[in-house]
């Protein structure tokens, strides 16, 4: 089947029902939001020659027209690319390339990403598209169909396409009302984080649920506007970094709001401390859960309800909070040793998940998908202990990748851009633990003797080739890196040094 049916059939049931918002103000009601999807499709198809399993980019912030472009992708049986809006136009060309996109869809259209014809989101190409003859129904697809291309770098900093089907998208939603929480008619989805992540990809259980889906006016996270949301609009629920929720519940704690209007907050995508969750906890009630999963297995890996968040009664609470839940109920997980081998309960070992929802593979990249799935099972690279009832424990994740703000960050691609500066000789770029962003990125630099660089000038040369939020916090300059006996440089050294400096 095809995607887009739950809309169509949604629209069919509950025409008038009122689907996406912008702020508080209805945009389109269902049978409206149904209507352009097909027009979308159609334009797809007849004017821009898209056919199925073809790509299409989507490079735009959150925005109503967002959901409507992706409808109209999957009407006419393509492939959505979602792109990260923060990226430099440099990064989003290479994944449009790299995709074999036909088109790009993008709020940025004052930048050209490549050869690809754009059309933009707010301008009058996309009100002729929703304009134009709609199809009558979704392109029939089957269930093993290319729907979701997401780009996600590796350790080597090269993006690398993560296939997603019609049916790993079907198992992570219908996981979603099992392990994580239902979802009503009356209820508001909040794209209060990038539609071009998890956020996005939570859109379906609300398309088949037939409730609202607001976009904030600022198109982002703002912690005043979420609050203001809720009174105003009522039963939200929103997918949001751990520090998103550290921000809107100090906001909260400022102005003495309770959590009313928000029903659930789900939170993922790094590192959550128990104390902030516990803070959280007090300060909303019982209206949080956590996922544990990865764009290979998208949002389905491990799942902790809000009946264990909010539990203060089993008498192992807190190290269950501390967790990141027990597996969803469409794949086994397990934890295994170097060799494979499966390890027992409370030791320390890879993470590793099988079923509907992993990924098909990487787009073009059969090396990477064959390092990745082993026996049809994802290596996630993440470490953790599984203890006998089942909750994982993340231990350590892929020992390099910084999560700042709930977005990965791979340093080898930082330091690559800071290789290509003159008066830079070598680099390694590692993670500093911030309350406010997870993590920080922190630069140290062995600058060449004749002319050292100053920070306002790396930064100056980051901000020209790679996205802001990807750019070093600090730079750090040294006489020469620490490494082993075999040349490689020791990143638990330089963590150790800032950790020192951190306590100091």
């Amino acid at each position: 089947m095809n995607l887009a049916d739950w809309l169509v059939r949604t629209a069919r049931r509950v025409p008038d029902a009122p689907a996406l918002l912008q702020g508080s103000t209805v945009v389109v009601n269902y049978r409206v939001f149904a209507e352009r999807a097909a027009r979308i499709g159609g334009a797809l198809r007849e004017l821009y020659g898209v056919g199925r399993g073809d790509r299409v980019a989507l490079f735009a912030g959150n925005c109503t027209a967002y959901l409507e472009a992706l409808y109209g992708i999957w009407f006419a049986g393509a492939v959505a690319v979602p792109i990260n809006h923060k990226l430099h136009p440099r990064e989003a060309a290479f994944i449009v390339a790299d995709s074999g996109a036909r088109l790009m869809l993008t709020s940025r259209g004052d930048e050209v990403c490549g050869d690809v014809a754009t059309v933009s989101l707010i301008g009058t190409g996309f009100d002729e598209m929703r304009a134009h003859g709609g199809l009558s129904e979704p392109v029939a697809l089957p269930s093993d169909a290319l729907a979701w291309l997401f780009y996600t770098s590796g350790t080597t900093g090269r993006p690398k396409g993560v296939m997603l089907s019609v049916a790993n998208l079907q198992a992570m939603t219908f996981a979603y009302f099992v392990d994580v929480d239902d979802v009503f008619a009356e209820d508001a989805t909040l794209y209060a984080a990038p539609m071009s992540h998890g956020a996005g990809l939570y859109n379906f259980m609300h398309v088949l649920r037939g409730s609202r889906h607001v976009v904030p006016v600022s198109g982002g996270f703002d912690p005043a506007e979420i609050l203001e949301l809720a009174d105003t609009v009522g039963n939200l629920s929103m997918f949001a970094a751990p520090t998103m929720v550290r921000r809107l519940i100090a906001h909260a704690k400022s102005i003495g709001h309770s959590g009313e209007g928000i029903r659930t907050i789900v939170y993922g995508g790094g590192p959550m401390y128990v104390a902030d969750i516990e803070e959280a906890v007090d300060q909303f009630g019982p209206r949080f859960a956590q996922i544990y999963g990865q764009g290979e297995s998208p949002m389905t890996i491990t799942a902790l309800s809000r009946g264990v968040v909010a539990d203060r009664i089993h008498p192992r609470w807190r190290e269950r909070l501390g967790s990141v839940g027990t597996a969803h109920s469409c794949v086994e997980v397990r934890i295994v040793g170097e060799d494979g081998t499966v390890l027992p309960a409370d030791e320390t070992g890879e993470i590793v998940v099988r079923g509907p929802s992993v990924m098909a593979g990487y787009w073009n990249n059969p090396e990477a998908t064959a390092d990745t799935l082993r026996d049809g099972w994802l290596r996630t690279g993440d470490t953790g202990a599984m203890d006998e009832d089942g909750f994982v424990a993340l231990k350590d994740r892929s020992k390099d990748v910084i999560i700042s703000g709930g977005t990965n960050i791979y340093p080898r691609e930082v330091e690559e851009v800071l290789l290509r500066h003159p008066a830079v000789v070598e680099v390694s770029v590692v993670g500093r633990p911030s309350r406010e962003w997870g993590e920080d990125v922190v630069a140290f630099v062995v600058a060449a003797t004749d002319g050292a660089p100053t920070a306002d000038e790396l930064d100056r040369f980051c901000r020209s080739e790679i996205a802001r939020f990807k750019r070093p916090k600090d730079y750090v300059f040294i006489a020469e890196l620490p490494k082993n006996n075999y040349g490689k440089i020791l990143k638990t050294e330089l963590r150790s040094h800032l950790r020192e400096q951190m306590d100091g």
